[in-house]
């Protein structure tokens, strides 16, 4: 594999990973704040993001390179209020789709077709992820602070379960 693209791919391992510490973090702040439905959505992120860092993981082990895993950077740890955390979740994946399109850029620089290949599966779940956080936020804003309509919304994320779908292929 070329040396550049394992570098990013590396880097990107640790990017999941601290998108996985990051909506930890989300949910022990809504967990502690007894909004369990948005802490159960963002403890189901949590698992999405490792099982993505486990996706780059293995795929480097299969093209016979070696991940190297750095340290994690500190993540925030308040948030004002749910919209302002989903707002904060929305900026925090259009970053990620910018460093899944950059590698993709690379994998096309480098002409690594299996790694194009790979990476497709990341390009289509990023316009997932951002839309998923979009249609919270819309939903956030329309019920504008109301508790009622908190209450609720919080009893629908509480629903989500976590399903691999690195493993769904």
């Amino acid at each position: 594999m070329n040396e550049k693209l394992q570098q990013v791919i590396n880097e990107q391992i640790n990017a999941e990973i601290w998108s996985a510490y990051l909506y930890l973090s989300m949910s022990a702040h809504f967990a502690d704040a007894g909004l369990n439905g948005f802490a159960n959505w963002f403890k189901v992120q949590w698992q999405e993001e490792l099982s993505h860092a486990m996706k780059f993981f293995d795929y480097l082990i299969e093209r016979g390179c070696k991940p190297e895993l750095k340290p994690i950077k500190e993540v925030p740890t308040k948030w004002d209020s749910p919209l302002h955390a989903m707002e904060e979740t929305l900026k925090h994946e259009k970053e990620v789709t910018r460093l899944i399109n950059n590698l993709m850029d690379i994998a096309i620089e480098v002409k690594d077709h299996a790694a194009k290949s790979m990476l497709q599966w990341f390009v289509d779940e990023q316009v997932e992820e951002e839309a998923n956080a979009q249609e919270i936020i819309d939903n956030l804003k329309l019920i504008n602070g109301n508790g009622n309509g908190l209450f609720m919304m919080d009893r629908e994320l509480k629903q989500r379960v976590f399903v691999d779908a690195t493993k769904a292929e």
